[in-house]
């Protein structure tokens, strides 16, 4: 706040530090693959259940 520099030139500061990004890697943030694992299964699980449902004839 006080003589602190202001917030884009600190987030300037930290992304040019950071490592060139590898070829082929899509997720760089580790919680971010988790969050779309877990996403992606729900959904699975979700569309599986109901065709269990249907199967069985359960409204």
């Amino acid at each position: 706040m006080f003589h602190r520099k202001p917030i884009e030139e600190r987030i300037a500061e930290r992304v040019a530090k950071r490592p060139p990004l590898k070829e082929g890697k899509h997720f760089e943030h580790r919680p971010a693959l988790i969050v779309f694992c877990a996403v992606i299964a729900l959904a699975a699980v979700k569309i599986v259940g109901a065709f269990f449902l249907m199967k069985w004839g359960v409204q």
